[in-house]
């Protein structure tokens, strides 16, 4: 359930400088530096993001210039853009999305994830 505080920085807002919040995150304006969130941040479709972000979950529709390091997900939309090396324990990416950089899946204990071996098929 997402948290009802939520934090907004709306289109027409420039912001020079981080933010810390603890309560979720919207952005639909512009920031240049670091975003700390121990909550899901939200890059709306005018969004644009310039600096590091560290965050519980984050769903990009805008344009990031970003390293992302998220506890849980990383959510890229069919119109996002995304230049940066991000860390995550899962990751969606829709059809159309822009992801240029390196990306390392993690477990929830911090642990680089195991792969699976490929089930048998059977005749």
């Amino acid at each position: 359930m997402e948290p009802t505080n939520i934090n907004q920085i709306t289109q027409g807002t420039n912001i020079v400088g981080n933010i810390e919040a603890t309560q979720g995150c919207r952005i639909d304006g512009i920031i240049k530096g670091d975003i700390t969130c121990k909550a899901k941040v939200h890059i709306g479709p005018t969004g644009q993001v310039e600096g590091k972000i560290v965050c519980d979950s984050i769903e990009i529709e805008g344009r990031v210039k970003a390293n992302i390091t998220a506890t849980d997900i990383i959510s890229l939309k069919a119109t996002a853009v995304l230049g940066g090396d991000i860390v995550s324990s899962k990751l969606s990416i829709e059809p159309g999305a822009t992801f240029v950089g390196n990306c390392q899946i993690q477990n929830n204990r911090g642990g680089a994830a195991q792969p699976q071996p490929h089930p048998e098929i059977k005749k």
